[in-house]
């Protein structure tokens, strides 16, 4: 994307992590922020959810590599200013609900006015269309809760439902999503020189990820999808299994009559291949609590660091649940450079995750995210202004 330049008016952390995404792949992303408050994320080091004195990670997550430029779009300069930038960009990127767009004047037709060329993309919490089309929302409402996640990964027995596993999951998957599909619009806008709105939600993206469960619900007519715990998976190949150190191992060996042998023979439950109840995998889907049990035996028997060895010798799919930090150690993430060392604009270090995807065999460039209003003289003056211009806009509080 070198050579792109995108203009992002949007804050939190859903459609800023598509534009933290392109400047990865190398466009220039001008963020856009109000003068006094900035983007409300960096808020966050005041709400007990950055260390003291660390690093405000998730302000870097969604900010990454990208240009600070702080313009109050209510003001007749500030909005002139964005409209000079939007001029020379291929993609305004924003996730403002309809009215605010209309407010500050920044929809497509205004945006078309002074760029007819330019990528208009959207992301919102459940759609431009319909009731909800104003509402905001986060990947816990829109993604987790309402797409039917929370309660299809709950246990009955739980009682309630869970919450995501951390923050911004949902967020960054459709980040992710949104920045694919910028991709395709500026390829699309190359092939055929059209340019085309794009248009992406939470609400869309926790839908497509639970596609299966969704469309296996409506096959079946069955308002709760079936769920298993460990003590009785259909497929006990299929499953998670405790260790003696109290870790767990997941299995997925779906072709269980060809991975059933091997399994139990490096397991030390040899016996389990030629036991009646077990020998076929129509039998241990009619047996799966007795199959499960056997398996969670077996198990028991040995710490993971014992079992590791054993386990690296099998052909079927299989790994440790980890938690989040140790991830940071993984040697398979280290050696396919998946987590980059960065330090911020105080020099702290710190690190994070980089775009799941790589070219050429190499990760993008993974840069910290811009202190408030960092580039913003240097920007405005790339499009002619002087610095005394620049010192009146100062004075009169239409940037920072």
């Amino acid at each position: 994307m070198s050579g792109i330049r995108v203009v992002e008016v949007a804050a939190w952390t859903y459609v800023p992590v598509a534009g933290a995404l392109m400047t990865e792949w190398g466009a220039d992303v001008l963020k856009i922020e109000h003068p006094e408050v900035g983007d409300p994320q960096r808020g966050l080091v005041t709400s007990g959810l950055i260390p003291a004195g660390g690093v405000a990670h998730m302000f870097e997550l969604p900010n990454r590599g990208k240009r600070s430029v702080a313009l109050d779009l209510k003001s007749e300069e500030g909005h002139e200013l964005l409209m000079k930038l939007i001029a020379t960009a291929d993609v305004f990127l924003t996730n403002f609900r309809p009215s605010a767009r209309k407010k500050l004047r920044i929809d497509v037709e205004d945006v078309r006015a002074v760029n007819p060329s330019i990528i208009y993309a959207r992301g919102s919490a459940a759609g431009q269309e319909g009731p909800d089309a104003e509402r905001g929302g986060y990947d816990l409402t829109s993604f987790w809760a309402r797409t039917g996640i929370s309660s299809n990964v709950s246990p009955d027995s739980l009682g309630y439902p869970v919450t995501m596993p951390g923050p911004a999951f949902g967020d960054v998957l459709g980040g992710l999503a949104l920045a694919g599909a910028v991709s395709t619009a500026l390829f699309h806008r190359e092939r055929t020189g059209e340019a085309v709105e794009v248009d992406g939600s939470l609400l869309a993206t926790g839908a497509w990820a639970m596609g299966g469960t969704i469309a296996g619900a409506y096959a079946f007519n069955q308002k709760v999808y079936p769920k298993s715990t460990p003590d009785r998976a259909p497929n006990p190949l299929v499953n998670t299994y405790r260790t003696a150190d109290d870790r767990f191992v997941t299995l997925v060996m779906l072709e269980s009559d060809r991975f059933w042998p091997e399994l139990t023979t490096a397991l030390g439950v040899p016996e389990l291949i030629t036991d009646e109840r077990f020998d076929s995998h129509a039998k241990r889907g009619k047996n799966n609590v007795e199959a499960c049990a056997a398996l969670a035996a077996a198990f028991a028997e040995k710490t993971y660091t014992e079992w590791e060895p054993i386990l690296e010798t099998l052909n079927g799919a299989w790994a440790k649940v980890q938690h989040p930090l140790e991830v940071v150690d993984d040697q398979q993430v280290i050696a396919n450079h998946y987590i980059a060392d960065l330090s911020d604009a105080s020099g702290t270090p710190f690190k994070l995750v980089s775009a799941p995807v790589q070219f050429n065999g190499a990760p993008g460039e993974t840069r910290r995210s811009p202190e408030h209003g960092e580039h913003t003289d240097e920007v405005l003056e790339e499009i002619g202004l002087s610095m005394e211009q620049i010192i009146d806009l100062k004075v009169s509080g239409a940037i920072l």
